[in-house]
């Protein structure tokens, strides 16, 4: 298992069908967060769920190459190298809980960012011109110093 300093991961299921989501649930070592400001504490809360995602998909064997790849059109929050070649572009939500949505967050719009923020990440990589790519979101909801991340693999349409 890959150790980040936010998260310890335990995985239920490792290997999902398409678009269905998998579940991981873990306990954080360092809770995120600034008291004093909000924009600081959103901040810190969005990195430990880019963390706990990145750190659960190294725990499946995917081979993270960027994170938080700016562009622009916007930024990934990482991509990563499944070990069939596949990029993965993947998107982290992360909620303190379940009241503002998560991963159905990332609609058709989100999505659209997603790819031409793809395509521009890939035109840097020559050697990735003929890899097949995916997009994936992540949904981490934090509780306390608990979390449950789910997995939702090759996102076409937004709304997951």
């Amino acid at each position: 298992m890959t150790h980040h300093p936010y998260a310890t991961t335990t995985a239920t299921d490792t290997h999902p069908p398409r678009v269905e989501p998998s579940t991981t649930r873990g306990t954080l070592d360092i809770l995120p967060g600034d008291a004093l400001s909000e924009i600081a504490d959103q901040y810190a809360l969005g990195l430990a769920g880019e963390h706990i995602a990145v750190a659960w998909y190294q725990d499946l064997g995917y081979t993270c190459v960027d994170t938080r790849a700016r562009c622009r059109a916007g930024e990934i929050d990482a991509v990563l190298r499944d070990a069939d070649g596949t990029i993965v572009f993947l998107e982290v939500k992360t909620r303190r809980g379940r009241s503002y949505g998560g991963a159905e967050a990332v609609g058709s719009k989100k999505l659209a960012t997603m790819r031409r923020c793809a395509a521009e990440w890939l035109s840097r990589w020559p050697d990735t011109a003929h890899v097949p790519v995916r997009f994936d979101v992540v949904e981490v909801v934090l509780k306390g110093a608990n979390y449950t991340a789910s997995r939702f693999m090759g996102v076409e349409d937004g709304a997951c």
